[in-house]
């Protein structure tokens, strides 16, 4: 089944699309549906699918920038000279497996590099595979029949690689199936044309902005083939403003310069994470605005922490300074509210979810994980741009209210 050129991914913390080109079957349905969870203990974001032959559950985590998905392995060999071996970007080949043969041991077998973002030690090799999955289809307002999807291409890793993982989690990461959504309780991925309704009856993609994608030419995998790009979604973030007050930062830090720096989207990482001296400018230019705010003892891993006892609420979260992610253009910007901004950690203590990544990081700005939730995320592939939406707060909705109660 060809998708079309989006494929957007929503929760309770975030919404997402993104457009690819998945696999066969004879019913072509408008688009595909994911529910996606948030891991309460590990705040990783989880979906399950039903795969293999006969059919059983299989629980994912989602990391948005990986480039397949892997898992404990059944299924048939990927041959080393097929076209899907070649488009996956690997570079090796299982020529002998001296075990005896089955899931993960083929000769002439396209092999690829398991990379578990989790997990400091989660490296290793694994042959490409293919078995059926089952993914629900949906009209963008409500889901629809169950789609067979005969031959969906994965990695054969190791539960060896799988330490730091939500509970009986895999990661998913897909060059052929990009699904990604996060959730701080319920939400949802979309693979195809829109709408995409939430209850009451809201198309949260008439919300969307664009920025370009812009691809970093280096990986920034764990594990990778030399020469590989990365699979990571960066942009082209340009300045940061505190009621629109602009942070003042290295703006050679925001390009990509031998595959560092830059700015990218994270389901990896809980939080956007900031290189040493952006974060001190951008915290400083905020503790300014909002010294309104009385600061209290920091909470790990925040650096900057207050009392909530005083600060209003609205219906984008606590009345605190509005941040802005300056995109390619001055008038395209990501509004970043309250609720995305501040994380309640106690009663009455919210802090400033960013957190400081080190005067040396790889990437430079990392958009993580809360700072997505319950904003629409659109990855179009075929126009390489990325849409958003900010808050659905706003339109009175949220990403955990697609309807998956009934059928159409």
């Amino acid at each position: 089944m060809a998708t079309s050129s989006s494929f957007i991914l929503c929760s309770l913390l975030l919404c997402w699309v993104s457009s690819q080109t998945l696999a066969t079957t004879s019913f072509q349905p408008k688009a595909l549906v994911f529910p996606v969870t948030k891991d309460s203990s590990t705040l990783q974001y989880t979906t399950q699918i039903k795969q293999r032959t006969p059919l059983v559950p299989v629980k994912l985590t989602i990391d948005v920038g990986g480039n397949f998905e892997w898992v404990n392995c059944d299924g048939g060999p990927v041959p080393c000279d097929s076209p899907i071996c070649k488009a996956s970007g690997s570079a090796a080949c299982e020529t002998e497996c001296l075990a005896p043969p089955g899931p993960g041991c083929y000769n002439n077998t396209c092999s690829h590099i398991p990379d578990n973002p989790y997990s400091s030690i989660g490296i290793g090799g694994g042959e490409m595979a293919s078995d059926t999955t089952v993914i629900q289809s949906t009209d963008g307002r409500t889901v629809g029949k169950a789609v067979v999807v005969p031959r969906v291409v994965f990695t054969c890793g190791t539960t060896s690689l799988l330490g730091g993982l939500s509970a009986g989690a895999l990661p998913t990461t897909s060059t052929y199936e990009r699904t990604r959504k996060y959730d701080s309780s319920n939400g949802v991925i979309f693979f195809g044309d829109g709408p995409y309704v939430f209850l009451p009856n809201v198309d949260v993609a008439k919300s969307l902005m664009y920025t370009p994608l812009i691809l970093n030419p280096v990986s920034t995998a764990g594990a990778y083939f030399e020469g590989n790009p990365s699979t990571d979604y960066f942009i082209n973030l340009t300045s940061i403003k505190i009621n629109g007050k602009a942070v003042p930062l290295n703006a050679a830090l925001l390009k990509i310069t031998d595959g560092n720096g830059g700015t990218k989207i994270s389901t990896v990482n809980p939080y956007t994470v900031m290189e040493t001296s952006i974060f001190k400018a951008f915290v400083k230019v905020f503790r300014h605005e909002a010294k309104n705010l009385t600061k209290v003892s920091s909470v790990k891993p925040f650096k900057y922490c207050f009392s909530s006892k005083n600060t209003p609420s609205t219906r984008v979260g606590p009345a605190v300074p509005l941040i802005d992610l300056v995109m390619h253009n001055s008038s395209v910007y990501w509004r970043i509210f309250g609720a995305n901004s501040m994380v309640q950690v106690k009663e009455d203590v919210i802090c400033l979810g960013f957190v400081d990544g080190g005067s040396n990081p790889r990437t430079s700005i990392v958009i993580g994980g809360y700072q997505l939730e319950d904003n629409l995320v659109q990855i179009d592939m075929e126009k390489a741009r990325l849409g958003f939406s900010s808050s659905l707060l706003f339109k009175q909705t949220t990403c955990s209210n697609f309807n998956f109660t009934s059928s159409v």
